[in-house]
């Protein structure tokens, strides 16, 4: 094999990784608002796709008469939108990582935590 070079191969390999863990690290602090309905629904996700949280305005809640619904009821409905949609991402990365070990497991390669 003329001119492979193991020792820069893997030179460049390392390189690579601390570039991804950069990356990785960089996008733990990236969040994003999707919005809906003109802006009266927004969420945040990170860029783990985490739900982070919703904001929701009265006039989502009765758009004829916003000024009736009181600030406790949205952020009432807010907090049990929010622990609900955390839950399922708990429940989903569990079953994501529960099923990418079993594979992953069963190929004598191990996949880092927190990878998916």
């Amino acid at each position: 094999m003329k001119g492979f070079n193991m020792q820069q191969m893997l030179k460049q390999a390392q390189q690579m990784q601390k570039k991804l863990e950069s990356a990785q690290e960089e996008l733990k602090n990236v969040e994003v608002t999707g919005e809906s309905g003109g802006g009266v629904v927004s969420v945040k996700l990170n860029a783990k796709y985490e739900f982070k949280s919703i904001k929701i305005k009265p006039d989502a809640i009765n758009p004829e008469n916003p000024e009736s619904v009181d600030e406790e009821t949205v952020e009432m409905l807010e907090d049990l939108i929010t622990s609900a949609m955390q839950e399922a991402n708990k429940q989903i990365s569990e079953v994501i990582e529960k099923k990418m070990g079993s594979v992953a497991g069963g190929s004598g390669f191990n996949l880092p935590p927190g990878l998916f």
